[in-house]
């Protein structure tokens, strides 16, 4: 099948999606069985990022510019505008984890009030387990945890991942936040743009934070739309 064939079977179905999908969507619903291909999905990919049928809107988000207009009325955002992209960026990041977690079998958990959020359309607080922390510790630190913007709990209710999204607030916020919760046998991780490596290990890696240095994580935006993308199977994925 040739290449102009596929492009035209993904255009159909993304406009069949309302104009917009995320490449997981699109490797769900395209029907690969004409395609001679091993690797469809990386097609996909190459097919959304060539053509200038698709535009980007986030990693692993893209829409289709005859619908541009609609699509971005649609998600409130306004590209070119800090406040509106700031604002779409961390509900979808914020939803792309809260799916991740669910898929490992976790439950997942946002703050009261990032519940009224958008992910790709949908509240968050209609995507998340829930929106009130299980009384897993004392009632001060429970104040801190439940600022998180995203925590992942085990089978016993207590938390094995807590994530902030840093998309132009200060990092060093959420590390005081990670440094209180230190107690907790849990991972710490840190998603942003991969501009803001350095940012973070220039604020990590300073004394008052000694303590949690080897255990905070940096996970930059695109590689959460690849895992997010790549949800195949049930397991436990550690970043």
């Amino acid at each position: 099948m040739k290449k102009e064939t596929q492009e035209h079977q993904v255009i159909e179905m993304m406009r069949k999606e309302g104009g917009y999908a995320t490449l997981r969507r699109l490797n769900e619903i395209v029907d690969f069985s004409s395609w001679k291909t091993k690797t469809p999905e990386a097609t996909v990919r190459r097919i959304v990022q060539d053509s200038k049928q698709f535009f980007k809107i986030q990693p692993g988000l893209w829409a289709l510019e005859e619908f541009r207009e609609e699509v971005l009325c649609k998600f409130e955002l306004k590209l070119g505008n800090k406040q509106s992209e700031e604002m779409f960026s961390h509900g979808y990041y914020q939803g792309l984890l809260v799916e991740i977690g669910k898929f490992s079998h976790r439950m997942t958990y946002v703050p009261a009030q990032d519940q009224n959020r958008k992910f790709i359309g949908r509240r968050l607080g209609d995507i998340a387990d829930t929106i009130e922390l299980p009384p897993f510790t004392y009632n001060k630190l429970m104040k801190r945890a439940k600022t998180v913007d995203v925590i992942w709990f085990n089978e016993r209710q207590m938390p094995s991942h807590f994530y902030e999204v840093e998309h132009t607030t200060d990092i060093k916020n959420s590390l005081s936040k990670f440094y209180e919760l230190q107690d907790f046998h849990a991972n710490f991780h840190i998603v942003a743009d991969a501009s803001r490596k350095k940012e973070f290990d220039d604020k990590l890696h300073v004394s008052m934070f000694g303590a949690i240095e080897d255990r905070v994580k940096f996970v930059d935006y695109n590689r959460v739309a690849k895992r997010y993308e790549g949800l195949t199977i049930v397991n436990n994925y550690i970043w």
